[in-house]
């Protein structure tokens, strides 16, 4: 039965270690739940855990496959929005911490992390405390609302996943092509298609 949660730990990872909004960490923790009648809350803390894991190697990878496909000036662009993030201090950790509470993919935060090449400690614990509360919601709530893992997959192709997946991409567009410097310090929006090597 343990392998039950080194799957659970697996799939929470797996989601969130891509670049690219998938499906969030929790429906796997709930499908996983369901289909093996898993205690929910070791599935909640194993789940959370392998989100984070998948996290942290993300924003870890990110600045190598940055470097590689995007020209010097785009990754600067970033790693100035990166150091106005840091100079903001503790509001910056409250911003994690809110994001992570809203039904949006954590992607966008991840991958702006890593080509800011912020050190993942600074965003990590604030996410760790939105990840947990969200999951958590989540799970017990999905847990009472779905009656087997059929219903589950059948939810998560409603209207609700479908915009979040979008407002997910939207986001990786703005930080891909918003020109941040020209934004942050001149208040004009920008928009740069000349960032590929």
């Amino acid at each position: 039965m343990w392998w039950h949660y080194a799957l659970v730990f697996i799939g929470s990872m797996a989601v969130d270690i891509v670049p690219v909004p998938l499906p969030p960490a929790f429906t796997v923790m709930m499908i996983l739940q369901i289909a093996f009648d898993l205690n929910i809350w070791i599935v909640i803390g194993v789940g959370v855990v392998g989100s984070i894991v998948g996290r942290t190697l993300l924003s870890l990878y990110i600045p190598k496959v940055s470097g590689k496909i995007f020209k010097r000036a785009k990754n600067e662009d970033v790693q100035y929005l990166g150091k106005r993030l840091k100079e903001k201090g503790w509001k910056s950790h409250a911003l994690v911490l809110i994001y992570s509470l809203m039904p949006l993919p954590t992607t966008p935060l991840f991958v702006a992390g890593g080509m800011a090449r912020l050190h993942p400690l600074q965003i990590i614990p604030a996410f760790f405390v939105g990840k947990l509360i969200s999951d958590t919601v989540a799970v017990l709530m999905g847990n009472e609302a779905v009656g087997g893992a059929e219903d589950l997959v059948a939810g998560m192709l409603s209207w609700k996943s479908i915009v979040g997946l979008i407002l997910g991409v939207l986001l990786l567009l703005a930080l891909i092509f918003f020109d941040w410097r020209s934004l942050l310090q001149r208040r004009r929006l920008r928009l740069k298609f000349d960032i590929w090597k």
